[in-house]
């Protein structure tokens, strides 16, 4: 699937699988060893782990070690005070997945101030450049993941009808991304809809924010929600409430693929690769330790999953096996 955003100052993509090391430069990689810092919005998620297990493999091949791997728990008070720690301490490079884009950009700036090396995951802190303050952002293309997302939901929702969006209420590029590529692509593709807007700051608010987005709307006919933790709080709000409303998604973590699989309230996923953008984010910063300039902006293409291709999806983003569920599904469906 072709990368359809631009990075966050506008950059058009360079596909990770065009981005790698020459032999000489595996090679001297291997020889200064290198310690590796990993800043992550947390560790809890199928994604995060995932992204961390491309990390550590791929910087493992080239001789880094990674010497810490931090969860935020999605609170930019603690993003900025680990990272502010991490500028003193002995590593070469830090890894980050910026959580707040204006509030983090001090503290992740300290990172190259102290003369190390930074690597982005998703978004750049506000004012940052890269080159200069960063060496690459690394993300999976989000504004297609939107496109996925809106294309994968139309078929579900009437004629007329009114979709929500259940946004992530944070200052942060990559859902940005999504919502905005989601509610262009109704307005051009399904201008028949209406679309309104529901909010979280935290994942754990997801159910709420969903209730309060029902009540408001009651005839709310489609729902996309952001990322695949909040949107199983949504299908548990919708199942509350009695009703059938068909929810897309990001990321093919293990419930939305099992309620996707089994027919539930989940219609379609757009999912990302954290694998290889794991991996990708581990060649740049290899990269960017060489002195090398890596391109500003590394994507991914998205991955459009239905309950039709679930369970050969899971294999392509999980490296690994179908649960017994995914399985057992596909089986029924084939009867």
């Amino acid at each position: 699937m072709a990368i359809t955003g631009l990075g966050p100052h506008g950059e058009r993509a360079v596909p990770a699988d065009q981005v790698g090391l020459s032999e000489a430069d595996a090679d001297a990689a291997r020889s200064r060893r290198f310690a590796v810092a990993v800043v992550l919005h947390t560790t809890m998620s199928d994604w995060a782990k995932e992204e961390l297990a491309g990390m550590v493999t791929t910087l493992g091949r080239y001789g880094a070690a990674v010497v810490e791997v931090i969860d935020c728990a999605f609170d930019v008070d603690r993003q900025i005070s680990e990272l502010l720690r991490l500028a003193g301490e002995p590593v070469d490079a830090v890894v980050s997945i910026p959580i707040g884009s204006s509030r983090a950009a001090d503290a992740h700036r300290a990172i190259a101030g102290a003369g190390k090396k930074l690597v982005l995951l998703d978004n750049a802190p506000t004012g940052m450049l890269p080159g200069k303050d960063y060496v690459s952002v690394i993300s999976t293309d989000n504004f297609g993941l939107g496109q996925i997302s809106a294309e994968l939901l139309a078929p579900h929702v009437p004629q007329g009808g009114k979709v929500g969006v259940l946004a992530y209420g944070v200052d942060f590029f990559a859902t940005h991304e999504r919502e905005i590529a989601f509610r262009k692509w109704m307005a051009a593709r399904r201008p028949d809809l209406a679309v309104v807007r529901g909010k979280f700051a935290d994942v754990t608010q997801a159910r709420t924010a969903t209730a309060a987005l029902l009540q408001d709307n009651p005839d709310l006919s489609g729902l996309f929600a952001v990322w695949d933790v909040p949107a199983m709080g949504a299908a548990a709000a919708i199942r509350e409430s009695g009703k059938t409303i068909p929810i897309t998604t990001v990321d093919l973590g293990n419930e939305v693929a099992t309620d996707l699989a089994n027919g539930g309230l989940i219609k379609g996923i757009a999912a990302q690769l954290p694998y290889d953008q794991g991996s990708a984010a581990g060649v740049a910063t290899i990269l960017g330790l060489l002195e090398r300039r890596p391109p500003p902006w590394i994507a991914l293409p998205g991955l459009s999953v239905t309950a039709a291709n679930v369970v050969e999806a899971y294999q392509v983003v999980w490296r690994a096996p179908a649960p017994a569920g995914l399985l057992r599904a596909r089986r029924l469906r084939s009867d």
